[in-house]
């Protein structure tokens, strides 16, 4: 979907395929069929951007087969569907019964993330539509905390640092520029915003910048006003938004409170918690490691990196960080010019929702995708942005 902004440049919205299981390029074919294309219709749009996941096999085979490279891109063209970024974050299993620490492997001490990201970028280059020059990648914030050293970190730079080398190469031989955005999550060494700025301006390269994951700003209690002013005042790009909500828990000593956040510690994924006290930001790993005795004190609200559908909050005593959505959106998009024209929906988790709240048909996950992206749209038309063919 694409918008056009007060100042007339162009906005994209697309969700995020990686709600897909598929990680051969058979399955990323199937689910253009099955899902993308039955989400356009049902938002009644000739056109729909997707957040293409592309998962190491299927990167691999388009990357060593331009045939089949041409073969997506039919299909996308025929299915009306739109690629101007991809999601490069999971590697790979990100449709694994468990996934867990899993999906921050490799990091970028590891060559193959350096590899795996640049032939990204440049099947993205390829897939772009005719009349777009610019694409965006988002990627792992450098490495899971627990992996980081000086060492590693260096070579996590310098990583970076070829990485732009290549996008410089590939945007002068395509005339299409690819940009790379790390994106910061609870957990990582990049956590927040503010972490990232440090090593983006020790890199200082146009094409490398952060990707704002509005369910992650959430969960860490960022303001995402100084949060983005931040970033701009330091020079660093905000590559591209995933408009995402996380689980919001007001009261979490309530045994009520609990009993619900319970609901949603389940074994896929890691769902990072976070409260504020006096003496700043605490955590654990996951949903689970919170619920369990005193490992995370209760006098201020939780929140829990669990992307919950926007358009549909937990019932009480639970909802979600909506609001701190609709504040970045705001900023990133509602100023005289935009701070970043890539935004995407990126829910992954509806079959990992409580049970009662899974979509059971192939159908009502089409329905669940479709509100979410109205939802979105209805956002950025209020802030002013004009809806296009």
């Amino acid at each position: 979907m694409r918008f056009r902004h007060p100042d007339g440049s162009t906005v994209h919205l697309a969700y995020c395929t990686n709600v897909h299981p598929a990680e051969t390029l058979d399955g990323v074919l199937l689910q253009l069929r099955d899902h993308c294309e039955a989400v356009r219709r049902r938002l009644g749009r000739d056109r729909l951007g997707i957040g293409l996941w592309l998962a190491k096999d299927a990167a691999r085979a388009l990357v060593t087969d331009l045939s089949a490279l041409r073969r997506l891109r039919t299909e996308l063209d025929q299915r009306g569907l739109e690629v101007v970024t991809l999601n490069g974050f999971p590697y790979e299993g990100f449709g694994a019964e468990e996934v867990k620490y899993r999906v921050y492997r490799p990091d970028w001490a590891d060559p193959e993330r350096l590899d795996h990201t640049t032939a990204l970028a440049r099947l993205l280059a390829g897939l772009l539509p005719d009349d777009v020059s610019e694409g965006s990648i988002s990627t792992l914030p450098l490495f899971w905390r627990t992996a980081a050293d000086e060492r590693r970190a260096q070579t996590a730079r310098t990583a970076l640092r070829t990485l732009g080398e290549r996008l410089d190469a590939l945007a002068e031989l395509t005339g299409r520029s690819i940009r790379i955005g790390l994106e910061p999550e609870p957990g990582c060494t990049v956590e927040t915003t503010a972490d990232a700025i440090t090593p983006l301006t020790s890199i200082a390269h146009e094409r490398i910048g952060v990707c704002v994951d509005t369910c992650h700003l959430a969960t860490s209690f960022e303001d995402p006003l100084p949060a983005l002013e931040a970033l701009r005042r330091a020079g660093v790009p905000v590559v591209k938004t995933q408009l995402s909500a996380a689980l919001h828990a007001e009261h979490p000593h309530l045994p009520e409170v609990r009993e619900a956040l319970a609901a949603f510690d389940e074994p896929r994924f890691l769902h990072q918690t976070r409260t504020v006290t006096d003496s700043g930001l605490q955590g654990t790993d996951d949903l689970g490691d919170a619920l369990r005795g005193d490992a995370l004190p209760d006098g201020s609200p939780w929140r829990a990196h669990f992307h919950v559908p926007l358009h549909a909050a937990p019932a009480a005593p639970l909802t979600s960080t909506l609001p701190v959505l609709q504040a970045a959106l705001t900023r990133l998009v509602g100023g005289p010019h935009p701070l970043t024209r890539h935004l995407e929906v990126e829910t992954y988790t509806w079959q990992a929702l409580p049970p009662e709240l899974r979509p059971r048909a192939r159908a009502r996950l089409i329905d669940g995708i479709a509100a979410e992206l109205m939802l979105a749209r209805d956002l950025l038309t209020d802030l002013g942005l004009k809806e296009l063919p």
